[in-house]
């Protein structure tokens, strides 16, 4: 005869369990775990004493407005010898002064919060994440080195810039701040399939691929109370410019804060940081990811097709478009619903671009199925896809309206690019989705994507050449000069036109105001001669023309006047910033004040009025925003320099992460990496 338990209180350790299941950072004065894996409930009983094999208690574990043990939403369960972690269990594994309980849900139950029963004496809340250290979890992860950058890592680096020059942008993901689990358990909750049917919702939680297409979905607003709405023109005045965010906490708490009214405005590094900070809160390994030359197809042919005008300029004809760079993020699971050999890293996108479903969501599709040419897989291969691998035909338009087809070298998918393991460096995973430009594999890739053969037209076997180069090194706020190199490979003379222009661009492709310009109707060339014409990149004529993403488009067109074949060379320039230096004053240590000299050079030729700096950092901090104006203006030459003060709240490594901003220069990112001691 089994009697049940009579408890008169419990003590959930949330200390212990949080540290066990390394969810410490998000506090310990609540019970966060991860599925699959046992925590200790310490029961103080009323009267009598747990009797192995004759006391029982009676549990259940409920999640969502509508429990069911149908969709896994709901179960039963009493006291076993030990504990089974593939299910719902429960075992005494002490019982001395009181009864030590260890429980544990199995390796596929829904995330989000949980209320457990403890028979009669009452039930507790507690949060359940995925738990990508459990063998059993779709999101499980071999490597300490991976989960300790892909899961737990609160800051990191995205790149942008342009191919050749990949500029580290710091960012704090802050999945662990105050505020931030419970803001992420509302994205869930507030998403249109959880509102229209949310026992179902609460059943497709337990589903990484279900809650990473939500993620992808509730990032942007277009179609929901999401978290941003995006914004790709220079005027932000009824927001912030996405230049502005350092990181996702302030964009989450916004968010939370004023009843999921969506954050303004976000961009595409943007969109892809809070969404990889939404997936590494609730568990899910994620990075950030950096596509150079990105495109974007409108239509799914999987061609790009771009006009140029008669200048070499592009003409806004279709929606077409090939991004100066485009981030997304990988979420790291298994695919059961796919054949094998399809797990691992899968992209997802949340910047809305394409509707997906009916919704304005991209992903998870797994990158093996990139690689190979499987778009038919789930979800959206033909989008992304595209955007690393499409062919792409260039015309040039005639003032009569007649076009002619012009021989380029534009390429998309380039420099494939995130945050090394353990260290701020560049990885290039362009191999992970690709195989190499023109080799065999990657056209017999595009016969099964079911997509013709690219135009094998090689600029190496034209007649004439003409490539764009640049200075090493363009510093915003200087002079200096852009080369367009013309040759003549064949054995006769040529006559030909140049056009070589420059442009303001945003690193989404849409063009901006004239930045030089030179119209050469008389370029002659002997067989073999190779010509260099200059164009002098004065700061005076750009400086009005750029956009906040210091990017210059130089388009050289060459035409042939004895056969009329037009060759085009277009290459993107990112002017560098100058580079905001941080020197930390004191011994970095856990809970003592430190101090920062940050200085940053005015390379301008005209003063800096407003200079303000921004400094954030996960748990060095405390979560808040820290900001220093200066009270004069800094003077070409001169340095703005503060000193700020802050006391960190935890020991390891951390990045102090920097924004500078005032009237003339705007947006200047800078960090410094710090190790605080115990």
């Amino acid at each position: 005869m089994t009697e049940a338990l009579d408890i008169a209180s419990w003590d959930l350790e949330c200390e212990f369990n949080n540290t066990d299941h390394r969810t410490e950072l998000n506090g310990t004065e609540r019970l966060i775990v991860r599925r699959g894996q046992p925590f200790t409930v310490n029961l103080h009983l009323r009267s009598g004493a747990y009797q192995p094999g004759s006391s029982a208690l009676d549990l259940t574990a409920e999640t969502g407005p509508q429990p069911s043990d149908q969709y896994g939403t709901r179960a039963s369960f009493g006291l076993t010898d030990q504990i089974d972690t593939s299910q719902w269990s429960a075992a005494v594994t002490s019982h001395m002064d009181m009864v030590s309980l260890s429980i544990c849900s199995p390796p596929d139950a829904p995330i989000g919060r949980w209320r457990l029963s403890l028979g009669q004496a009452g039930q507790f809340e507690f949060v359940l994440l995925y738990n990508p250290w459990c063998t059993g979890d779709m999101v499980y992860m071999e490597g300490e080195k991976e989960l300790e950058e892909y899961v737990l890592a609160q800051d990191g680096i995205i790149f942008r810039g342009n191919s050749q020059y990949p500029i580290p942008t710091p960012w704090n993901f802050g999945q662990f701040e105050d505020g931030i689990l419970d803001a992420c358990l509302r994205i869930l909750d507030m998403n249109p399939k959880c509102l229209r049917n949310p026992g179902k919702d609460a059943s497709g939680r337990r589903n990484p691929i279900y809650v990473s297409r939500v993620i992808s979905a509730m990032v942007n607003c277009n179609d929901d109370q999401g978290v941003l709405l995006g914004k790709w023109t220079n005027d932000y005045t009824d927001g912030v410019s996405p230049m502005s965010w350092r990181g996702s906490v302030e964009i989450l708490r916004n968010w939370d804060r004023t009843a999921c009214e969506p954050v303004r405005y976000g961009q595409c590094w943007v969109f892809a940081a809070v969404a990889c900070s939404v997936s590494r809160a609730l568990g899910i390994p994620s990075r950030v990811i950096t596509n150079y030359q990105s495109a974007h197809d409108s239509n799914s042919n999987l061609i790009i097709e771009l006009f140029v005008d008669e200048n070499g300029q592009l003409m806004k004809n279709s929606r077409d478009m090939i991004w100066n760079y485009h981030c997304w993020i990988e979420n790291w699971m298994t695919r059961p619903d796919l054949q094998t050999g399809f797990d691992g890293w899968q992209a997802v996108d949340p910047t809305p671009q394409e509707k997906s479903e009916g919704v304005y969501c991209c992903g998870p599709i797994p990158l093996k199925a990139i690689k190979q040419g499987e778009i038919t897989y789930k979800y959206d291969g033909p989008f992304i896809f595209a955007e690393v691998n499409a062919d792409v035909h260039t015309f040039w338009k005639l003032k009569d309206g007649r076009t002619k087809k012009v021989i380029t070298t534009t390429k998309v998918g380039l420099k494939i690019s995130t945050k090394s393991v353990g260290s701020d460096e560049r990885e290039d995973i362009t191999h992970l989705y690709k195989y190499p430009e023109g080799s065999e594999e990657e056209r017999e890739t595009f016969t099964k994507a079911n997509h013709q053969n690219k135009l094998l037209q090689q600029q190496d076997n034209a007649g004439l050449l003409i490539n764009v180069k640049v200075s090493p090194e363009m510093r915003k706020g200087c002079d200096f000069d852009v080369f367009a190199v013309v040759t003549n490979n064949t054995g006769s003379e040529k006559k030909c036109r140049l056009v070589f222009g420059s442009r303001a661009v945003s690193y989404n492709g849409i063009l901006g105001g004239n930045c030089g310009f030179k119209d050469l109707l008389n370029v002659q060339l002997a067989p073999g001669q190779e010509k260099r014409i200059a164009l002098r990149m004065n700061f005076s004529n750009y400086a009005s023309h750029l956009t906040e993403d210091n990017l210059i488009r130089l388009a050289a067109l060459l035409v042939d006047y004895s056969t009329q074949e037009a060759y085009l060379a277009v290459r993107n320039i990112v002017l560098v910033n100058p580079e905001i230096r941080v020197r930390i004053l004191g011994e970095p240590k856990e809970r003592r004040k430190l101090a920062a000299e940050i200085t940053l050079q005015n390379p301008l030729s005209v003063p800096l009025l407003d200079c303000c700096f921004t400094v954030e950092g996960s748990n060095l901090t405390d979560g808040k925003i820290i900001t220093e104006r200066l009270d004069s203006a800094v003077e070409p030459g001169q340095d703005a320099k503060v000193k700020i003060y802050f006391t960190p709240t935890r020991s390891g490594l951390r990045k102090l992460v920097v924004d500078f901003d005032s009237n003339k220069l705007c947006h200047v990112k800078g960090y410094r990496n710090v190790i605080i001691g115990k």
